[in-house]
């Protein structure tokens, strides 16, 4: 679970309070509502806990559209880092549908990774890469993990602990 939360983290849509501004080398989009902003602040900090709070609580104050799509997306991440998986699934969809963005795509593909629909996983990923020109390191790991579960990599080690004939002659 610690690198699907790293990877949640990372793939958070950010909201701020006031203005455009850079938190942790992403841009953080502005509208003025400070609780979004507040709760993907706490969601990248690893607090999925009070970022699904706060994020709740900015959706119930007047938000652009854009907004609202990043908090629903925040949504689907804080509550597979809660592994409230139930709970995710419809904000992932909601974010899916409200226009499509790489990132609630791959937020989508890890709860089904989790859950075990490696097919509809590899669906939103061929999505999500559709949607940007170059693939996203985070969206290449979400990649990597469903390759792991899909399509393991068998280690083949072979250790040739003989010794050779000078060495068991003592010569």
């Amino acid at each position: 679970m610690p690198r699907l939360a790293t990877l949640l983290l990372l793939t958070v849509l950010c909201s701020a309070g006031t203005a455009d501004e850079v938190l942790d080398g992403r841009t953080v989009l502005g509208s003025g509502n400070k609780m979004l902003a507040d709760g993907a602040k706490a969601l990248i900090a690893g607090d999925a806990k009070t970022g699904v709070r706060l994020t709740h609580a900015g959706l119930a104050l007047p938000s652009t559209i854009r907004d609202k799509r990043a908090a629903w997306s925040n949504l689907c991440a804080g509550y597979i880092m809660l592994d409230e998986l139930d709970d995710a699934l419809p904000w992932c969809d909601r974010a899916v549908a409200s226009g499509g963005n790489w990132r609630a795509f791959s937020n989508r593909a890890l709860l089904y990774i989790r859950v075990g629909r490696y097919d509809a996983a590899a669906e939103d990923i061929a999505q999500a890469d559709e949607l940007v020109t170059d693939r996203p390191r985070k969206l290449r790991e979400v990649n990597a993990l469903l390759l792991d579960k899909t399509h393991p990599v068998q280690p083949r080690v072979i250790i040739d602990d003989r010794t050779s004939q000078t060495e068991d002659d003592g010569a």
